[in-house]
């Protein structure tokens, strides 16, 4: 008859086993999630400089204007000595200079929050109420969004952009501030 010793120590080896096969197990699938991690955040990177590039220099995507109906992107408009209407319906710029569809215009004086889209005025409404300049991961933490690279990412994309556009400015330090001049108005 087995000792009761010699029992608890089979089954104590049978359990190291198994936790031995198990941290192997969880090691392979937690490299196996960060490198999954990796490619999510490499496509959303991808995708949204890919939305950058494919924007016009008035602001609207070829990617906007091929899912309108039309089936290829309209040339940009060359002069013309008569003033005929256009067949086509393009974007004309409103009265405060903003095209209507683009994402981010180029700022000028008399523009306000209120033209953007609502993620890039969420952006311009924290930097407003901040009444400073925030660093990215700062900027991200104010609009909610998650503290993963991916997402963070994300924010830095539009923050630049609205820094090519003129309604921000990126310090030497990498934070981002307000230009001088850009007003909230109805955001």
């Amino acid at each position: 008859m087995p000792s009761v010793i010699g029992l608890l120590e089979e089954r104590e080896r049978a359990a190291a086993e198994r936790v031995e096969v198990l941290r192997t197990e969880a090691d392979r699938v937690l490299a196996a999630l960060r490198e999954a991690e990796l490619d999510w955040e490499r496509f959303v990177v991808s995708r949204e400089t890919v939305v950058e590039v494919l924007a016009g220099p008035d602001g609207v995507s070829e990617a906007d204007t091929l899912a309108s109906g039309d089936p290829e992107p309209s040339p940009s408009p060359s002069p013309s000595p008569s003033p005929s209407p256009s067949p086509s319906p393009s974007p004309s710029p409103s009265p405060s200079g903003a095209v209507p569809g683009s994402v981010v215009p180029e700022w000028c004086e008399g523009l306000v929050v209120s033209v953007l889209s609502p993620e890039y005025q969420r952006i311009m409404t924290v930097l407003i109420a901040a009444q400073r300049a925030l660093f990215c991961k700062e900027l991200a933490s104010e609009l909610g969004v998650e503290p993963v690279a991916a997402k963070v990412e994300g924010v830095r994309s539009k923050a630049n952009r609205l820094v090519r556009q003129g309604w921000l400015v990126k310090e030497p330090s990498g934070r981002f501030a307000l230009r001088a001049g850009v007003r909230g108005g109805g955001s």
